[in-house]
């Protein structure tokens, strides 16, 4: 039996079409679908569904981030420059999988990674420091 992959997200979202730009601005995924108040974006593997959240009872708990794989670490930070948002941050010394963490414009955390997912490298500690 194939291992399950994980092929779609969902967050809920204020203004889901702002959202959906934004991610095909920055990273250049799709818009592959629109459906009423919903938003469809895809990076071709994965779908991230962008869902009006109507402020309404409780919304759904659980995502703390997801991650981009990216070849040009700098050029998505100008990307995002461009957007207003805030400028990715370094992780954490002991987090070996991402280098940046970044803030979309509805305060969703996704991380940063030119090395990729498949190997842990951790960051050298700042020299002079012991």
């Amino acid at each position: 039996m194939a291992r399950p992959q994980i092929r779609h997200l969902a967050l809920f979202a204020t203004d889901p079409e702002k959202l959906a730009k934004f991610y095909h601005d920055v990273f250049g995924m799709d818009i592959i679908h629109t459906g009423g108040t919903s938003w469809f974006v895809s990076d071709g593997h994965l779908t991230l569904a962008l869902l009006q959240h109507r402020l309404e009872g409780a919304g759904a708990h659980g995502l703390n981030h997801f991650g981009f794989s990216v070849d040009d670490r700098g050029a998505i930070v100008e990307r995002l420059a461009s957007t207003g948002v805030r400028e990715p941050r370094p992780r954490e010394l002991n987090v070996p999988y991402a280098e940046l963490r970044g803030v979309d414009p509805e305060g969703n955390w996704f991380d940063l990674s030119q090395h990729g997912y498949e190997t842990a490298e951790y960051r050298p500690e700042p020299s002079g420091k012991k």
